[in-house]
């Protein structure tokens, strides 16, 4: 495994919206869907300078050096999602949730109340959107990346963080903007 980056970084959770009930409808060929997502998320990531910390089933985390790098490998991922053929027709939407702090390590492993907060993000989006903090849209500056702009989806409690989080949706061209609230 690389070296994890310290210092301030972007952390990157995603995971697939109805995993479960694809891994019912699929069977076995789920095998070769999940296979197939873990290829394209971790080519987007390496193509971005991401660093992968792991997996769990169909949920990745990884770190970014910078909030833009982390924002150009979600919407590569979100487009190579749109343009997969998956097996028997299948749906597969993934979330992603952003959030830009300070990288604390603990037995070779991040901890702290910014991991804490990028999954939880994470666990307000909706499959194939992408959402991020105000801290990430702060670091992306006035000018996202091409053929980028930024929702701001307003303040948002998340489970069990004590103030509210102002969220901002990614919108790209070629990718669904519109979200149930």
């Amino acid at each position: 495994m690389p070296e994890l980056p310290t210092g301030t970084v972007t952390f990157f959770f995603s995971d697939i919206e109805g995993s479960t009930r694809l891994l019912e409808a699929l069977g076995s060929e789920y095998d070769r869907l999940l296979e197939r997502h873990h290829g394209l998320i971790r080519d987007a990531l390496s193509a971005s300078g991401a660093v992968e910390v792991g997996t769990q089933g169909d949920s990745f985390f990884a770190v970014s050096r910078s909030a833009s790098e982390a924002v150009l490998a979600a919407v590569r991922i979100q487009r190579a999602m749109a343009a997969e053929t998956w097996p028997r027709g299948a749906d597969v939407r993934v979330r992603i949730g952003l959030h830009t702090g300070e990288a604390r390590m603990a037995a070779d492993d991040y901890v702290g109340l910014d991991v804490h907060r990028a999954a939880r993000i994470l666990a307000s989006a909706h499959g194939g959107q992408i959402v991020l903090s105000a801290t990430t849209r702060g670091l992306i500056g006035s000018t996202p990346p091409d053929g980028i702009t930024l929702r701001d989806l307003g303040e948002h409690r998340l489970r069990d963080l004590s103030a509210p989080e102002r969220l901002y949706q990614v919108v790209a061209d070629g990718l669904p903007s519109d979200f149930p609230p």
